[in-house]
């Protein structure tokens, strides 16, 4: 990508809903450059009036459950019922190399071919709930692109998945059968931020258990205080494999974003979503400008010997670093 890329050329092939221009784009807001950023910047704020549109949904689960087999099941319908979809499929990064396989395309062969779909695989790198860095921008990118539904599906490797909720209009948790204890499984905080809980592979022998653990979890939801006023959470079973209940499970998305939508708490959800986005853009600006700082750089290596070898405890070492980061402002 080069630094004199064409930004209002780039915007225009974006709003047409051209894949490669929508491509080129989220590689640039991916991009770590800081002339990248800028121009990720140009092209976001002349985008942002053509976004908001579509349903934002998130997709959650712990490895195992088919969530790629049933983000393509639903996106399939999706397209089916006349819809676009576009799916920001987040796979995990390597915390030793930091590389990632990046293979949900291949998984989803089908959808990723379809006219109406969209498909982006992007490495979590170091970021928490199950998401990319720039996966907010990526939604803006795909809603300016004219695309009806933005599907975020995370790494769901038992990272604080309140990071994917505050981003998305409808937060889906999947879950499936055989297990062992689901209900002990699963944690309290992340079922206490979900819109929808969909238990996958109720199929076969499964099928038994899987409405077990239907009613197990309708009846932890009724325990539990709901996060909206306007919207109760569901629980839906289906098999994504053989595609069977994945249009009650749109049917419930539907509702939820209807009944947010109706009673004004979808915009109350985005707004104090773009707040808590600053406030993570404010925490981790300021954390790049001290790992890129080279006095910084040199008092961390220092710092980081004495707390090896037990001579300063972390928070000391880390209090030395910030002030000797502040002192140079």
């Amino acid at each position: 990508m080069t630094q004199d890329l064409d930004i209002p050329s780039l915007r225009d092939s974006i709003l047409r809903g051209d894949r490669r221009g929508l491509a080129r784009g989220i590689t640039l807001v991916e991009s770590d450059l800081p002339e990248h950023q800028v121009q990720a910047e140009d092209l976001l704020t002349g985008l942002l009036p053509k976004t908001g549109k579509a349903i934002r949904l998130g997709i959650s689960g712990a490895p195992g459950v088919g969530k790629s087999t049933f983000v393509e099941a639903l996106g399939m319908h999706i397209v089916g019922t006349g819809r676009s979809v576009a799916v920001l499929a987040i796979d995990p990064s390597s915390h030793l190399s930091g590389g990632s396989i990046l293979g949900d395309k291949t998984r989803m062969e089908e959808l990723s071919r379809h006219p109406s779909a969209y498909v982006r695989p992007s490495a979590a790198g170091r970021m928490l709930g199950g998401v990319a860095r720039r996966t907010r921008e990526s939604i803006l990118l795909c809603e300016a692109a004219g695309f009806d539904a933005v599907v975020v599906e995370t790494v769901g490797v038992g990272q604080s998945e309140a990071t994917v909720a505050n981003m998305v209009d409808v937060f889906l948790l999947l879950i499936a059968p055989g297990g062992g204890d689901e209900l002990q499984g699963i944690k309290r905080g992340i079922v206490e931020l979900v819109d929808l809980i969909v238990v996958n592979k109720s199929d076969g022998d499964l099928k038994a258990a899987a409405g077990r653990i239907a009613a197990d979890y309708h009846g932890a939801l009724g325990l539990l205080r709901s996060m909206s006023s306007f919207w109760q959470p569901e629980v839906v079973q289906c098999s994504a494999l053989q595609r069977d209940g994945i249009d009650r499970v749109w049917q419930s998305v539907s509702r939820c974003f209807d009944a947010l939508q109706k009673g004004g708490e979808l915009d109350r959800r985005r707004t104090r979503q773009l707040q808590e986005w600053m406030a993570q853009e404010v925490t981790e600006g300021i954390l790049d400008a001290v790992r890129r700082d080279p006095e910084v750089a040199a008092v961390r290596q220092a710092l980081e010997a004495d707390v090896a070898a037990q001579r300063a405890l972390p928070p000391v070492a880390a209090r030395q670093i910030q002030e000797t980061f502040f002192r140079r402002r």
